[in-house]
């Protein structure tokens, strides 16, 4: 479980800015924020190692890389103990498809975001993979039709 921090205007403002441009340098988020660089940097490491920032990366298109399709699996096992939910949830990091993977309540035990080059390489992955995978009961898909939105970013 992670620790909520404690933030003030300052840091708040340095979160606001990164998550618009993780590039920036210091000297600009410094200018931004409105404190001198060297601060500027102490309260942005003390952000990382704190947990707060947990990393910087690139967002690629994915579609301009050939990736045209977004589809999302309901996954249902056929056990919830504390292990099988274990098992499936580190199963799924040897999955390149899946981007992003959560355990859920509800009908479901697991929601997987999945990133595939077409509909044949997708089917493959479900019926290859998913629905051959030991303790999965049911696999309910959902192809995307388009991203309405895409707010990575967290409200602060």
């Amino acid at each position: 479980m992670v620790m909520r921090v404690d933030l003030d205007s300052i840091d708040m403002k340095i979160l606001r800015e990164l998550q618009g441009n993780g590039r920036m340098t210091n000297v600009e988020l410094a200018e931004r924020v409105g404190i001198s660089a060297p601060p500027c940097l102490r309260r942005v490491r003390k952000l990382e190692e704190s947990g707060v920032i947990r990393g910087y990366r690139a967002l690629l298109n994915a579609s301009a890389l050939g990736y045209d399709l977004v589809a999302f699996c309901m996954i249902g096992l056929k056990h919830q103990s504390d292990a099988n939910l274990k098992a499936f949830a580190a199963r799924t990091a040897s999955w390149p498809l899946v981007r992003e993977a959560w355990m859920v309540s509800g009908e479901s035990d697991f929601l997987l975001q999945c990133v595939a080059e077409n509909l044949a390489t997708f089917q493959d992955f479900v019926i290859e993979e998913l629905t051959a995978t030991d303790n999965v009961d049911t696999v309910r898909t959902m192809l995307t039709i388009r991203q309405v939105k895409d707010a990575c970013q967290v409200e602060i």
